[in-house]
């Protein structure tokens, strides 16, 4: 990682150094940890110098080599974790001479920090909501929101010389909370996996797998998920003995065992299984080993996991929330609700296909992330957005991906 480079004079149309700024680099950032990860490295690869900075919790010291050959820097949090607050992260942006800065995610201390390095540089700065701005988003904890709204996060999303959206539907909600400037809609990516097989993972149920992996937190639709599929082995009980479900990931807020007793309260053990979280190639396993996969999402910028599943040619069930319509328009997924009754009819439905029909929607979900969520095709776009913004956002050279 590079550090302290001099000074540019402010307003600059050079553009060579990056700094990207994130709550986490660890698992604890949910999705964050691949999609802001493999971003970075993209943009390295494609000749960015790129300076990660972030704040340590629990996980950091566990995952950081993750991000090799990049070394982030890691401040020390002052106060709960929540609050995103640790000193020394202003000091390092102050002295890193970055051309632009992209801050990913909001409602934290480290917004001011960013806003500072803006007022006493001059220099641009891209903010990307990850979907913090989707009207379920804002409605959840909500008060601490309008709180850090009204003490710095408006006016920081305010002076941003660009705003960054995953889709055409995060870019909307984004214009309906009244801000005004440029948006970037640029989807998150997916590598493509060899075809090595590994193996299957311990304790991995018999016949197909339905798989869901992410976070375990109210806003998946987890709960709903298990409700219908207890109503689906009572209502095709031929077809739940052909499938398994695994939830997979890791506690967000004691959620987990709420899931546990709700399994074993609809007698669903065996059938539902829950192995914990998965990472490196005990995730590439599982994604390997499933049949299918599941987001019952409420609220997604654009899940990462999905792109991962239909990159392992996997059939994919969503809801609209998931905010990816080229999988329902290219018949790569189907569209499921959070009602777990209708839910219920939809899974049966999908699981009901035919191996051939399950084959086919997955080899276009493949197809899919091949031809427009490459990485490297995603770093290109964020850096035509840089370079536009160190020129100062000229109206006539505006990026094709601008709105």
């Amino acid at each position: 990682m590079t550090a302290g480079r001099g000074a540019k004079e402010p307003g600059s149309a050079a553009f060579g150094s990056l700094g990207i700024v994130t709550g986490s680099v660890s698992r604890r950032a949910g999705g964050l940890f691949n999609s802001v990860r493999h971003s970075a490295l993209a943009l390295r690869d494609a000749g960015l110098s790129v300076d990660v900075l972030s704040i340590r919790d629990g996980f950091t010291d566990e995952d950081l080599s993750a991000w090799d050959p990049l070394a982030p820097y890691v401040a020390g949090p002052v106060g709960p974790g929540a609050l995103g607050l640790a000193p020394s992260l202003g000091g390092r942006l102050r002295d890193g001479g970055y051309d632009v800065v992209h801050q990913h995610g909001i409602w934290q201390a480290y917004s001011m920090q960013v806003g500072a390095w803006h007022k006493r540089t001059g220099r641009p700065y891209m903010i990307s909501p990850r979907g913090m701005l989707d009207e379920w988003a804002i409605r959840n904890s909500a008060w601490k929101k309008k709180l850090s709204g009204a003490l710095f996060e408006h006016r920081h999303l305010r002076r941003a010389a660009c705003l960054h959206a995953l889709n055409r539907s995060e870019a909307d909600s984004i214009r309906s909370l009244g801000y005004d400037q440029p948006i970037a809609i640029i989807p998150n990516g997916a590598d493509l996996p060899d075809p090595a097989t590994l193996a299957r993972p311990a304790g991995w149920p018999e016949g197909k797998v339905l798989l869901f992996i992410g976070r375990l937190h109210p806003k998946k639709g987890i709960m709903e998920l298990i409700e219908a599929w207890s109503m689906l082995e009572q209502a095709r009980p031929g077809l739940a003995d052909e499938w398994s479900l695994v939830i997979a990931g890791w506690d967000d807020g004691g959620h987990e065992a709420v899931l546990r007793e709700t399994i074993a309260e609809r007698g669903l053990g065996g059938r539902v299984v829950m192995p914990g979280s998965l990472f490196g190639d005990e995730k590439r396993a599982a994604l390997s080993h499933a049949s299918a996969f599941v987001l019952p999402s409420y609220s997604e910028g654009l899940p990462m996991s999905v792109l991962e599943a239909w990159a392992y040619r996997l059939p994919v069930l969503m809801t609209e929330a998931c905010n990816i319509p080229e999988g329902f328009a290219d018949g790569a997924a189907v569209r499921i609700e959070t009602d777990p009754a209708a839910m219920c009819g939809q899974l049966a439905e999908a699981l009901g296909r035919d191996g051939e029909a399950l084959a086919g929607m997955g080899a276009r979900g493949r197809l899919l992330v091949e031809r427009r969520f490459s990485w490297p095709s995603i770093a290109a776009r964020h850096m035509e957005v840089y370079r536009w913004m160190t020129a100062g956002c000229p109206a006539g050279d505006r990026p094709d991906c601008i709105v």
